[in-house]
């Protein structure tokens, strides 16, 4: 027996997720009327979708700027798209907003775990080890790996939880942005300046 999909779930689900109204439609019917299920499917397309996009070139986009109230914390960002139409776009420039918000606050220091040096990378696998030294070699690969994530959710902005949204992550809502407007977005780079450090 199938659940009948009413335009108010379609709504609902469509102002959660941002998806369009078509693809909610389509995505509750296919999870039996299961909100969390349609999330979930809603998921995984925006997903592939923003992975089909990730070849296509941004040469547009905007640097957006940041001073947190007392001028202690500031932040400068280069957010690519493809096209001066969606550079324009109040959708996107909320975004680029929304993320130096995240870095004043949340403080990273890479884009993403590509972006961070192998060097780093290693210094920390290190330091990981040392910690769990005595523990069974199975264990030991499984600890680090943990702990490496953890460092990455630290570390790198598109790792991190969003600050207006801890139940997803930044790469989550720049997968959402990609889907909702069609083109290809790139976190290209970042500053943060702090008083004393």
């Amino acid at each position: 027996m199938s659940t009948i999909i009413t335009a108010q779930m379609v709504g609902d689900l469509r102002e959660t997720t941002g998806a369009g109204l078509l693809d909610c439609k389509k995505a509750l019917t296919e999870a039996n009327g299961n909100v969390e299920e349609a999330i979930t499917i809603l998921r995984k397309k925006g997903a592939a979708s923003a992975a089909k996009k990730s070849d296509r070139a941004t040469k547009e986009g905007l640097i957006e700027s940041y001073i947190h109230v007392g001028a202690k914390v500031g932040v400068l960002i280069e957010v690519n798209c493809e096209t001066d139409f969606v550079a324009r776009n109040e959708e996107f420039r909320a975004f680029v907003k929304d993320l130096c918000l995240q870095i004043a606050a949340a403080s990273p220091t890479y884009v993403s775990r590509e972006s961070v040096p192998e060097a780093d990378l290693a210094k920390e696998r290190e330091i990981a080890v040392a910690q769990v030294l005595g523990k069974p070699p199975a264990a030991v690969q499984k600890i680090v790996e943990g702990k490496l994530e953890k460092f990455y959710a630290t570390v790198c902005l598109v790792d991190q939880p969003f600050v207006k949204q801890p139940d997803k992550t930044v790469k989550d809502l720049l997968t959402q942005q990609i889907t909702k407007i069609g083109e290809n977005i790139q976190i290209r780079r970042f500053v943060r300046y702090q008083i004393g450090s």
